[in-house]
């Protein structure tokens, strides 16, 4: 009898530390997606030295002759389906889970936890606002600097990236930390400083993503 309810102890505990490691795995491909993604999509800079966006067609187009943009996209949504659910166990859908996290929040005052809600926060947002985006690129390849541009011109899409862009790079920053908190890597000793370079960085990546917008929408003729 002791026995049995040790096995039955342990197997919810081994379960949720695989969950854990699959939450942590798919979080890590999802980061080294979005600053690949970050820094291809900037390649349209180029346009700013005169080179017409050939750089960053040239980027799409290999993707699209590989076919890693036809299988890769639906695999990233897939990935980013899965991280969600997975990081969903540990948030509070009913209104009053929400009020007492909050409360608990508020009065812990702790920065680790503010931390936790803003990532919560943005998940949410990224799932909608992401899964947009990908529709509407994936529906209409191929991938080009002047279609990218018209995008940005139109409508209400300018909007759209300036609210999706910080909330990508603050729970893409905040989520690399706290894996690192969670699993070790980040320490007492290195935290602050750790912490401090995950803050710069977060800043660095969304004065890309602003430039980015910047040429999409003020240097790129559309014809």
């Amino acid at each position: 009898m002791m026995a049995d309810q040790t096995i039955a102890r342990v197997e919810p505990v081994r379960t949720e530390a695989y969950l854990d490691l699959l939450q942590m795995l798919t979080g890590v491909g999802l980061v080294a997606f979005m600053w690949c993604h970050m820094i291809l999509v900037a390649s349209v800079n180029f346009y700013l030295i005169g080179l017409q966006g050939r750089v960053m067609d040239w980027i799409a187009h290999f993707f699209e002759a590989t076919y890693m943009a036809q299988i890769g996209g639906p695999l990233i949504a897939l990935t980013m389906l899965v991280h969600f659910v997975l990081a969903a166990r540990k948030l509070p859908f009913r209104a009053r889970e929400q009020k007492a996290m909050w409360r608990h929040t508020v009065n812990f005052n702790h920065f680790d936890t503010w931390l936790w809600m803003i990532q919560a926060v943005t998940a949410f947002i990224i799932l909608i606002m992401g899964c947009i985006h990908m529709w509407t690129v994936l529906t209409n390849l191929p991938i080009t600097a002047a279609k990218s541009a018209a995008r940005v011109q139109t409508g209400w899409w300018l909007a759209f990236y300036l609210v999706l862009l910080p909330m990508i790079e603050l729970h893409v920053g905040i989520g690399i930390y706290r894996i690192g908190v969670k699993w070790g890597f980040i320490k007492r000793s290195n935290r602050e400083a750790l912490h401090g370079f995950e803050n710069k960085l977060t800043i660095v990546m969304i004065a890309i993503g602003l430039v980015t917008l910047f040429t999409f929408f003020f240097i790129v003729r559309v014809m």
